[in-house]
This record gives C-alpha cells, sequence and structure tokens, in this order.
C-alpha cells in the first residue's frame, strides 16, 4: 500500500485541527467557567468566509479582510473559536471599564475576563499547530465573517479564525 503527501497532508491536518479544538477546550478558564464554542470549517463553508471577508473589505474598505480572504482560500481548514461573553462575576475586577458586573451588564459591555479565556484557549490552539508543523495565523477578520454569517449556533460575543496550511511556504508569510 502506497500513500501519497497530498493524502498524508489532508488527514494529517484534520486530526490536528481536531486536537487544536481540544486544547482549546481543556486551556484553563477563568473561574472554571467554559463559554467557549470550537468547530472547523472547510470546502463549501470555508469559501462563504472568504466571500463574507472580500464582502466586508468592499463595504468598509478594509483591506485587510480581502487580503486575509487571498490566505483562508490557500488554507485546507480553518479552526473557529467562539466566546459567549459573560460577565464572570469577579469582586474589584474593572477592566472592562465598568464598576461590576451588574454595570456591564445593563450596558451590553463585554467582559474582559471572559474575552481573556478565548486568547488563552487561542494560544493552546495554535501551540498545537505549531508542535505539529502546520503553519497557522490567528484572524481577527476570520472570526468577525464567521460571526456574521451566524456560523456557531450560539450567541458568541467574539470569534477568531486560525487557518492551516501545509504547503512548501505558508501562505500566511509575506502577505504583502
Amino acid at each position: 500500500m502506497i500513500t501519497k503527501s497530498k493524502e498524508i497532508e489532508e488527514r494529517t491536518i484534520e486530526r490536528v485541527a481536531d486536537a487544536m479544538c481540544v486544547a482549546a477546550r481543556t486551556a484553563p478558564k477563568a473561574k472554571g467557567v467554559d463559554h467557549l464554542i470550537t468547530m472547523t470549517v472547510k470546502g463549501g463553508v470555508k469559501n462563504q468566509l472568504v466571500d463574507e471577508m472580500r464582502n466586508i473589505a468592499r463595504i468598509s474598505g478594509a483591506q485587510f479582510f480581502d487580503r486575509d480572504a487571498t490566505c483562508i482560500e490557500k488554507s485546507a481548514l480553518v479552526v473557529l473559536l467562539g466566546q459567549k461573553v459573560t460577565p464572570m462575576g469577579v469582586p474589584n475586577c474593572g477592566y472592562c471599564g465598568f464598576e461590576n458586573c451588574t454595570e456591564n451588564i445593563k450596558e451590553n459591555g463585554l467582559c474582559a475576563i471572559s474575552i481573556g479565556d478565548l486568547g488563552i484557549a487561542m494560544g493552546s490552539a495554535v501551540s498545537v499547530a505549531a508542535y505539529h508543523h502546520i503553519d497557522n495565523r490567528v484572524m481577527f477578520s476570520v472570526g468577525r465573517a464567521a460571526l456574521n454569517l451566524d456560523l456557531f449556533d450560539e450567541k458568541i460575543g467574539i470569534a477568531y479564525g486560525i487557518p492551516l496550511s501545509v504547503s512548501g511556504k505558508s501562505p500566511f508569510f509575506d502577505r504583502g
């Protein structure tokens, strides 16, 4: 039996993406409360992300969305991490800019500690990709497009995408 490069790379990138989602899940969470949603997308859904990113670039003039869309086109798949941003009830925090969680909720603020949990989860996820030598890049633009497309089943306050690639040169480097 012979297994050729393309098949090996496709299988491996999917396994690594799954492991990234697991690493994000098991990353430490404030007060042990988990509000993380993970998923992987490829094929037609990945193409929808590309189209939405280009639409955002066209409407907003923020051309980095178009640049990042080109990176997504070159990617095998995208890991999406979303966070249900819920005030954590940490006394004397104020990192959100409000006096307390009650005021944050009243003003529709975003809990900085909850958002920090997403950052820690992303770090855990990309460490798995790096360990397996899978090219990757954390992208706000992909998360924004995923939120616009309602890809998450639950109400997510913030999301990021991590496209993955196996190629001779990373499509996420020298993006111009």
